[in-house]
């Protein structure tokens, strides 16, 4: 299972360099087979610009949430509370070789209802996911990066 989680440039280049390894979410899948997801970079960018795989997901308080992995957070301390001010529970969804798309592909071009997911929404494998994995479409080629 797929997803496409919507991410702030500003944080996309913090994954990018390697000093965000996690990602903070306040509602998590409810499908918790998700292994794969696509990055979809919100405003200016507006586009899918890469994937990463799914590693441990850490469900937990949001300050033992932060005691245990602020370190690759790439998240201020105050940011990291006001995110989360009145949630008991949080979520960090530890991010695995990022791949960057070479070009950012606009989901519009994939299909012309495509919605900006407010968190995230599930990528239904049979179309959308056929269109971008780049071996069956031909659409992008990725650069790996190493953190």
């Amino acid at each position: 299972m797929r997803v496409i989680l919507s991410i702030r440039p500003k944080h996309i280049r913090k994954i990018i360099n390697g000093t965000k390894r996690y990602e903070f979410r306040k509602v998590m899948f409810k499908d918790r087979s998700v292994c794969e997801i696509y990055v979809y970079s919100t405003s200016p960018v507006k586009r899918i610009i890469g994937r990463f795989k799914v590693g441990k997901i850490f469900e937990d308080r949001p300050e033992n949430l932060w005691e245990q992995l602020r370190e690759y957070s790439g998240l201020t301390q105050k940011d990291f509370y006001a995110y989360f001010s009145e949630k008991d529970k949080g979520y960090a969804i530890e991010i695995i070789n990022f791949e960057l798309f070479e070009e950012p592909i606009d989901p519009k071009k994939l299909n012309p209802t495509f919605v900006a997911p407010q968190s995230f929404q599930y990528i239904d494998d049979s179309t959308f996911n056929h269109q971008l994995d780049p071996n069956k479409s031909g659409l992008g080629k990725f650069i790996q990066i190493e953190v």
